[in-house]
């Protein structure tokens, strides 16, 4: 695999950035992920983190150099990563869980996938048109999507998010065929609440991600005002064997089977992510299989 990638994070107006981004590979797959700790809940930063750490560390056990089944991992990854954060505040005896949005991605072959859940969005931009983006998980979208009507509730509010008490509502997207140039973005609600659609489209068209995330991030937080929110963005573009020439490209075909590269840090949390709790996968894992036997039963 050959691709371009840039990341960053800015902390805006805000007292702390709760926002974490990172992307690991093997010879043959990419994880792509980011994830946005929610305020008016306590260490939305942890939540974040233990989301990115819990997927990662799972990404690592199951890219061997593939992932088998990028629907089945990532539906397994979050519920994985919603169980890690549940734990955590167990742990902590905390009267209220930490909560963060999720939205990740697998790349592999020339077939993208990727799942999320709440406002952090995914965007795919190709040949100056906006070819898919996530639908949030929250009052307004879903209304305007037709999903539900509105009633007299803050269309803003999210009403699914990992940490919280009841199980997450989330989407798996996927997988799409990518073409050479073909750029992907993802971005907590920073952005894309103080830029347009348009403008992401416009920028990620008409310059490479190098150029363009630093210029979707300034433009944010200059509309933002001093009382921005914390802006992060990950993208990158892709690119065929034959026509990879970028200076800042990954490539993938001089790293050796079973090697595992990753920009996402184990902070703080080396002790929980290394004893990863297996229990909780085997739940996830449970509970999936039990849903989609409703599924089928409900079709049957």
């Amino acid at each position: 695999m050959k691709f371009s990638v840039f990341q960053t994070s800015r902390k805006g107006g805000r007292e702390k950035n709760e926002d974490r981004m990172g992307y690991c590979y093997t010879r043959e797959s990419g994880l792509f992920a980011l994830a946005d700790g929610m305020g008016g809940h306590p260490e939305g930063e942890v939540a974040a983190q233990l989301a990115l750490q819990t997927v990662s560390a799972l990404y690592q056990k199951e890219a061997r150099p593939v992932v088998r089944d990028p629907t089945e991992f990532l539906t397994v990854a979050l519920m994985a990563a919603h169980h890690q954060i549940i734990r955590y505040a167990g742990e902590k005896g905390m009267l209220d869980t930490p909560r963060t949005t999720l939205v990740a991605c697998i790349l592999q072959g020339t077939s993208a996938t990727w799942v999320h859940c709440g406002d952090s969005r995914l965007y795919v931009v190709r040949e100056g048109e906006l070819l898919t983006r996530t639908r949030d998980h929250s009052y307004i979208e879903q209304a305007s999507a037709g999903v539900i009507r509105m009633q007299q509730v803050n269309r803003n509010i999210l009403f699914t998010c990992l940490g919280s008490p009841t199980k997450p509502v989330f989407d798996v997207t996927g997988p799409i065929t990518l073409q050479q140039g073909d750029k992907m973005l993802l971005c907590s609600d920073g952005l894309w609440s103080s830029v347009t659609d348009q403008d992401i489209v416009r920028e990620l068209s008409t310059k490479t991600v190098h150029d363009a995330v630093p210029d979707l991030v300034e433009l944010a937080l200059r509309n933002g005002g001093p009382g921005s929110d914390n802006v992060t963005v990950l993208a990158l573009e892709w690119e065929t064997p034959d026509v990879f020439e970028s200076t800042h490209g990954v490539s993938t075909d001089s790293i050796s089977d079973g090697v595992f590269a990753s920009t996402i840090q184990a902070g703080v949390m080396d002790t929980l992510i290394d004893d990863l709790d297996d229990a909780a996968i085997e739940r996830s894992i449970a509970e999936i299989n039990e849903a989609i036997k409703r599924s089928a039963a409900r079709k049957g």
